[in-house]
């Protein structure tokens, strides 16, 4: 993790600034709650799925049973209760109790966001949504991850005895100013990790983009990559008419978010935002968008690799031909797309916890000579 200082040289850029203190520092009292509404909401909406009948697609040929939704109502009245429990004291076995349901539901919704990318990528080309249902579930659960996470963090925070707000042990009610360190890029290690991940989008974005543009691979002709994707949107026909895959210019999205997260210029808005030029850029703002695709992303990416290397070994069935691709054809196309879809989820995840760990401002209160003394 980068440590602060308070000194430049010429030619570095400027000491840590501390932040004046602002409503954003009562988060740590606030989140708790917020979650604990997410929770109540969660379990009405689930409960009510379950009585009405009404189908959620867990795949797109099977919608969940009503005892799955049932228990997601159960468990999520179980999340309400821990995170409201957060902000009071509790002894050490209550505070065990409130960790492990607070892990459980995070998991839980680790696993319903699953699909989330898919529905950013198909939003993205205007192809429409084809459940909204399904997209509600994920976005419900997503925004389950964003409160029960941090509420974690407090509680984690608190029964260590240190800030709730910053993670720093230090004396105050941690309402105060801030100091941010300095923006610096990501250490050597994580700059290569995260490139070497990126690598895995290759040989997928190649076969994808030569498909556009006229070629044939792996055994299937662009003719034949064509007619599969007849049912896209007008958007991405216009674009593969260009030669561009929509799902290759998604994952450039992805790639850029993994870059600003490993260097400096991700911390700061560049000048072509000219109202927010040289400001900085908020820490949730790329943080946020790079946990909750980059989990799923990492998870269907590793699922599809060892899918592929257990066919390709004989431990499975191989793969049934279908829209045009042989059986080994269809073995390489999974491969490719596994190295991708994981590369880009793991490169979004060492970014962002190196991104995390290089602008984590502290309380100012931490620095005082008091504290410092202690």
């Amino acid at each position: 993790m980068e440590t602060l200082t308070h000194a430049s040289t010429p030619g570095e850029a400027p000491p840590p600034t501390a932040a004046p203190e602002s409503r954003r520092g009562r988060w740590p009292h606030r989140v708790p709650h917020a979650a604990a509404v997410w929770g109540l909401l969660c379990a009405l909406t689930q409960g009510g799925w379950a009585v009405t009948g009404t189908a959620v697609p867990w795949r797109p040929d099977a919608p969940y049973p009503a005892d799955i939704q049932v228990c997601y109502a159960a468990l999520a009245l179980l999340a309400a209760g821990a995170a409201a429990s957060v902000p009071h004291p509790r002894s050490p076995g209550g505070r065990g109790a409130v960790t492990a349901g607070l892990v459980l539901t995070l998991a839980v919704c680790a696993v319903n966001v699953i699909g989330l990318p898919a529905y950013l990528v198909t939003l993205l080309s205007g192809g429409g949504v084809e459940s909204a249902t399904g997209l509600a579930h994920v976005a419900l659960y997503s925004a389950g991850a964003c409160l029960v996470l941090p509420t974690l963090l407090v509680h984690r925070r608190r029964g260590l005895g240190r800030c709730p707000r910053c993670g720093a042990a230090h004396q105050g009610t941690g309402t105060g100013a801030l100091i941010h360190p300095e923006r610096a890029d990501a250490p050597r290690g994580t700059l290569v990790a995260a490139y070497a991940l990126l690598c895995g989008l290759l040989p997928w974005s190649a076969v994808k983009t030569w498909w556009t543009l006229g070629g044939d691979a792996l055994g299937v002709t662009a003719e034949e990559w064509a007619a599969s994707g007849e049912r896209g949107s007008d958007a991405a026909r216009s674009l593969a008419s260009a030669g561009v895959d929509v799902t290759v210019l998604a994952a450039a999205l992805g790639v850029f978010l993994a870059l600003g997260l490993v260097h400096r210029w991700g911390a700061v808005f560049p000048r072509w935002t000219l109202p927010l030029s040289g400001t900085r850029v908020p820490r949730l703002l790329p943080l946020v968008p790079a946990w909750l695709v980059g989990v799923p992303l990492a998870a269907y990416g590793t699922l599809l690799t060892i899918g592929a290397a257990l066919s390709a070994t004989g431990a499975i069935p191989a793969f049934e031909a279908q829209e045009g691709f042989s059986p080994a054809g269809l073995t390489w196309m999974v491969l490719f797309g596994g190295l991708a879809f994981g590369g880009l989820g793991g490169s979004l995840l060492v970014g962002a916890r190196s991104y995390a760990a290089r602008t984590r401002p502290v309380c100012a209160a931490a620095n005082s000579p008091a504290e410092k003394a202690r």
